[in-house]
């Protein structure tokens, strides 16, 4: 039987301040704080009351936790207390209660104290009235990862994880491309001189120039390099015509694109103008001098760095740079993705720097060749803390000779790589997974027969193991025997379905945590642990739902985010599917700025977080997380008709 307790009304101020600082009537106005505190009654419950019973109490009030903690467990029907499955703890600023009012039920739940409990009640008229005025309180118990708790605990982590950016700098996510670009467009036709080209663009101090053709079209660009490189340098005569000197086509940006976009164009393109295009037509010149006027800390300072090395050795300090560049995206209000996204680019110049200059060195290989990046490169969401994870698919040549000096040349060349990579900063894969291990070297056939092995007679343990190389792309050389490798995996995934099933149950080996009490992670089955791995307990989840489906789908995206995106809809619920990358984002986001926090001071960056350092903001969200994961965890169950896990 509940003990009867005796409720009193409670002076408002007090209640006010509790309020203010407990999600989500924090999102309150304090008007309308002060009016619901009003209405508030406290109540005290004795350690071990059973507050609510399951499919029996009538719930008349939503609890809020003032001081004391509560577990929520399910009861089957005739099963006895020892069957009961245990559902959640909550403490101080907590409540319950909540969805059994919003849906006339009784409680859905059994509710029972395992302290001494004191708890503020709002009756369900006053809180039907705070549901129907507050759409983002409603949101909140209404759906996970909610939009408005999303954007709240990003804000919260750059306040408090970052020092503020400076005044006035750019927000570069934010400002379209045409706001970023400077002065007019000038262009000549493509016959002209180059002589009279250089002149118009000496007299108007710019840098570039695009050519027309006679019927106004554009048809290319020219830049000072073009001039100093193929003119000056080669001593073409000045009265050469502009178009044979000309770059085309003109690498373009829509005007709906952000500063972000630009940035990361002009690095994957290497260029450092592109033509902005609106309605078919362009209508300004962005570069990345117009970039760098308006951002301090440029990640296009560090990629010039890469490209201008001219020595392998000139590489090493490089990528000791990259926590600085992240940190300035981290301030300016850049989401996970774009900095995993930006982490992926500088890290890949910097293997394809020091790659080519590897072969300028050995010289060319003796047949076509792709240095493979699999796990969190392959997937390019590489943090600060990546370890090498790589290998090597070559041509199988006919001839012997040929075949041997391959076998003698990639060992030479993957040897070195692993050993400068090391040097630049890149840890060994612990695993031995690198392109110096001749396992992992090796023609196309063999990387093709290993697929046909994991595929067609799995195990659970190779299953865990291999799963790291379905994460791969071409870092460097020949794409298309990566490409080629991709659609062979597709051909086998659609023959051997067993693989997909022990993929399946390999996601349901393990459950993310139940939820957060106090200082404590609690598990499903109640133990308590002070230190969090956001990596094995969270992310993995989604990392490996995400590439389960994308297998059984044939979609070929790697990236954790680009294959959630591939599934939405045809594949998945728009509604799971939006809560997986919401959920991803957030963990990735936390695990950057913990990692960062880290490093500056001094630390190896890693993955463990400990409770005691994260807001009451970042912790519910986390909450959220780990039930978006149980979900995923369901669909699993359901799509391969799972019923022994």
């Amino acid at each position: 039987m509940p003990v009867e307790n005796e409720q009193n009304f409670v002076p408002i101020e007090n209640v006010v301040g509790f309020l203010a600082d407990s999600l989500p009537f924090s999102l309150l106005d304090p008007k309308e704080l002060n009016r619901l505190a009003k209405k508030c009654l406290v109540d005290f419950f004795p350690k071990g009351t059973r507050i609510f019973q399951q499919n029996v109490t009538k719930v008349d009030y939503l609890h809020i936790i003032e001081k004391g903690g509560v577990k929520s467990y399910l009861s089957l029907d005739g099963a006895d207390e020892g069957s009961a499955t245990l559902v959640d703890f909550r403490g101080e600023g907590e409540c319950f209660g909540a969805l059994p009012i919003i849906q006339g039920t009784t409680a859905n739940l059994n509710v029972e104290t395992i302290e001494d409990t004191f708890c503020f009640l709002i009756g369900k008229d006053d809180f039907q009235k705070v549901l129907d005025e507050h759409k983002g309180i409603a949101q909140y118990f209404l759906r996970t990862m909610s939009e408005k708790l999303v954007k709240g605990v990003y804000a919260e982590l750059r306040q408090k994880k970052a020092a503020p950016q400076a005044e006035g700098a750019l927000h570069l996510f934010s400002a379209p491309v045409e706001d970023i670009a400077k002065g007019k467009l000038f262009s000549a036709p493509s016959t002209a001189t180059v002589q009279e080209v250089a002149r118009l663009m000496s007299d108007n101090y710019i840098g570039s120039l695009l050519l027309t053709d006679q019927s106004g079209k554009i048809v290319g660009i020219i830049t000072d390099k073009d001039i100093r490189s193929k003119v000056v340098a080669q001593g073409l005569a000045y009265t050469s015509k502009a178009e044979t000197i000309m770059s085309s086509p003109v690498q373009t940006i829509s005007n709906l694109s952000v500063g972000f976009d630009a940035l990361l164009k002009m690095m994957k393109e290497r260029v450092h103008h592109l033509a902005i295009e609106k309605g078919g037509e362009i209508i300004r010149m962005i570069t990345t001098h117009d970039i760098m006027v308006h951002q301090g800390t440029s990640p296009l300072y560090l990629f010039r760095e890469i490209v201008s090395q001219r020595h392998i050795e000139g590489l090493y300090a490089l990528s000791k740079k990259v926590p600085f560049v992240i940190r300035s995206l981290i301030e300016e209000g850049a989401k996970a993705n774009n900095i995993t996204r930006m982490i992926t680019v500088l890290n890949d110049h910097i293997l394809t720097k020091l790659l080519t200059l590897l072969q300028e060195d050995l010289g060319p290989a003796p047949v076509p060749f792709s240095w493979l990046l699999v796990g969190s490169e392959g997937r390019r969401e590489q943090t600060f803390k990546t370890d090498q994870d790589n290998g090597i698919i070559y041509e199988q040549s006919s001839d012997p000779a040929i075949a041997q000096k391959a076998e003698l040349y990639f060992k030479e060349f993957a040897e070195r790589a692993i050993n400068h990579l090391v040097q630049c900063g890149y840890p060994l894969c612990p695993g031995d997974i690198m392109a110096s291990n001749p396992k992992w070297r090796q023609p196309f056939p063999v990387w093709e027969n290993y697929f046909f092995k994991w595929c067609g007679t799995p195990n659970p343990q190779e299953v865990l193991n291999s799963t790291i190389f379905f994460d791969f792309r071409s870092g460097y050389g020949e794409a298309s025997l990566a490409e080629k490798l991709r659609e062979s995996l597709n051909r086998i995934i659609k023959r051997e379905g067993i693989f997909l099933l022990y993929l399946a149950r390999n996601c349901l080996a393990s459950r993310p945590p139940l939820t957060f009490f106090k200082n404590f992670i609690v598990e499903k089955n109640g133990d308590h642990k002070n230190t969090f791995d956001l990596k094995s307990k969270a992310i993995v989840f989604i990392v490996d739902f995400a590439r389960l489906m994308a297998l059984k789908h044939g979609v070929n995206e790697v990236n954790t985010l680009d294959r959630l995106m591939a599934l939405n809809g045809e594949y998945l619920s728009p509604g799971l599917c939006g809560e997986c990358i919401e959920a991803y984002e957030f963990l990735m986001h936390l695990r950057l700025v913990h990692q960062l926090n880290v490093l500056e001071k001094g630390a190896e960056p890693n993955n463990y977080i400990n409770p005691e350092d994260l807001s009451d903001l970042e912790r519910q969200t986390l909450k959220e997380v780990f039930s978006v994961i149980t979900r995923i965890q369901d669909v699993v169950r359901l799509e391969f008709q799972i019923t022994d896990l």
